[in-house]
């Protein structure tokens, strides 16, 4: 997060006017402002662009993804602001270039981009707890989850952030102000600088504001929440991996969301810890030093750039959909395909004409039947052997049991005459035969 204080540089000194201890935090701030959050924050606003195409695919369309749209959105923001208020300014400190920005451009800018910066700031942590919220209760309480994280709830979640971020900030707007220099100034022509305005002066408004609910509505809130939400995901997302045989393909789905998730906020709470130590020290024991405010700067831009690549290497349909939209025709030459699962069957339903429906799954891509009277669905179409279409999807109907499934040959008669009871091996024998003998004789 950013430091209260120490958020707008006020004194445009230059590196060769400074004393020896003031080179050094220019020299500092030009390294890790100037070059490297610059450098991430380009390298970010790419990735987050690229994550929102990618999410916003129809394929992708979920909840929790709109609500990662909505982070990215946010993010992008906060790395230009970032870019605007530190990296630009750390560069003119120590090279003396792009002097018309920082006494021109600059001060008219802060009236707008400081406050920006914040409201982003605070969308960005709510945002975080919002899609951590969702994962524990898609993972923890998945039979609250079709009602609880669907579309339009999350579209209402990120509408509320929003005006409560802006709501909260407010007074930001009235906490800096701009001034002429006099008139000595050694430029032929009228600048600019950046001054704090009276109410951020106030030692009131500084102790409640500024001290006390920052901490609480940005740290010790969302902080603490995240904590115990992503205690209780990981303790259900390592009892499922110990037991992941028997899980259903959307619960292994759901488990694989939620650990890229995790990796998510833990990349949060690392790049944030660092900042928050800073407001507390600046909150106690008055302002830190320079150069932990420029560090957490600079760790505040990573984590705001850093959540493409962990979508790319966690999430297997983000990862595909990535290689098909973008390397496809690119150096890699990867080709995709439309469907975003990696494993797609070709699942058909064939009755016999005597009301039963078997499931029938095989990777083939295509399939001939011609004899007459048979009944074939494809994908929501149902033909029959005259060639006849008739529109509508028909269900699945559930599995009879073992005996759908094809049987290695000379093998399942000798089983069906070792079960234990007579009456239930004649039935699955009669079912077996009769709809096996069906599907075989459409061949003839």
């Amino acid at each position: 997060m950013m430091n209260n204080t120490n958020i707008i540089d006020f004194d445009g000194v230059l590196y060769e006017e400074s004393n020896d201890e003031d080179k050094q935090k220019i020299l500092f701030k030009f390294v890790t402002e100037g070059i490297l959050l610059n450098l991430v924050g380009i390298q970010g606003i790419f990735g987050n662009i690229i994550s929102m195409i990618i999410l916003s695919r129809p394929q992708m369309k979920s909840s929790i993804n709109y609500l990662l749209i909505g982070l990215a959105r946010c993010d992008t923001v906060l790395i230009m602001t970032s870019v605007l208020l530190f990296g630009i300014p750390a560069i003119y400190k120590y090279t003396g270039y792009l002097y018309v920005y920082y006494f021109k451009v600059y001060p008219h800018l802060v009236l707008a981009v400081y406050p920006l910066a914040l409201i982003a700031q605070t969308v960005s942590v709510y945002l975080t707890l919002t899609v951590t919220l969702e994962r524990f209760v898609a993972v923890c309480h998945p039979l609250q989850a079709r009602s609880l994280c669907t579309y339009g709830r999350a579209r209402l979640y990120v509408i509320l952030i929003i005006v409560f971020s802006t709501l909260y900030n407010l007074p930001r707007f009235w906490e800096v102000q701009i001034e002429e220099l006099p008139p000595e100034s050694r430029y032929n022509t009228t600048l600019y600088e950046v001054r704090m305005s009276p109410l951020r002066d106030n030692p009131f408004y500084i102790s409640i504001y500024i001290h006390w609910m920052y901490l609480i509505f940005i740290y010790f809130l969302p902080f603490s929440s995240l904590a115990v939400l992503n205690a209780a995901i990981y303790r259900q997302v390592r009892r499922a991996n110990k037991e992941r045989q028997r899980l259903s393909r959307l619960q292994k789905k759901e488990i694989g969301l939620a650990t890229m998730l995790l990796c998510v906020v833990v990349v949060f709470f690392l790049c944030n810890i660092l900042a928050l130590v800073s407001n507390i020290c600046e909150a106690f024991y008055g302002n830190p030093p320079d150069q932990v405010v420029a560090t957490s700067n600079m760790l505040i831009t990573i984590n705001s750039s850093v959540n493409f690549i962990i979508y790319v290497i966690f999430g297997e349909k983000f990862k595909r959909l990535f290689l098909k939209l973008f390397c496809s025709h690119g150096w890699l030459g990867v080709g995709g395909r439309d469907s975003p699962d990696p494993n797609t069957h070709d699942d058909s339903i064939v009755s016999n004409g005597d009301g039963r429906n078997y499931s029938l799954r095989s990777t083939h891509t295509t399939c001939h039947l011609h004899r007459s009277g048979t009944t074939v669905v494809r994908n929501g179409s149902a033909r029959n052997g005259n060639g006849v279409h008739r529109a509508g999807r028909i269900p699945r109907a559930p599995s009879p049991g073992p005996c759908v499934y094809y049987p290695a040959r000379n093998t399942f008669l000798p089983q069906l005459r070792r079960a234990s009871s007579v009456a239930s091996a004649s039935s699955c024998f009669s079912l077996w035969s009769t709809g096996v003998m069906s599907f075989l004789g459409v061949f003839v």
